[in-house]
């Protein structure tokens, strides 16, 4: 019963699984914005390119 009663107050388990679901979220969220900024810049560099090859010809 003792141990029972341990096991509940203790809270490290728990908080390190909350700290573990945050940085899964940061983490999502960041692979999230850094594709769109990747696509964007793909887009950016696109134009650039057909710019400087339209200068060209």
């Amino acid at each position: 019963m003792m141990l029972f009663k341990r096991m509940l107050r203790d809270e490290d388990g728990a908080t390190a699984i909350e700290y573990g679901l945050i940085a899964a979220l940061i983490s999502i969220a960041c692979l999230i914005a850094f594709q769109s900024l990747g696509l964007n810049l793909a887009d950016v560099f696109t134009r650039i390119s057909d710019t400087l090859a339209g200068a060209l010809h």
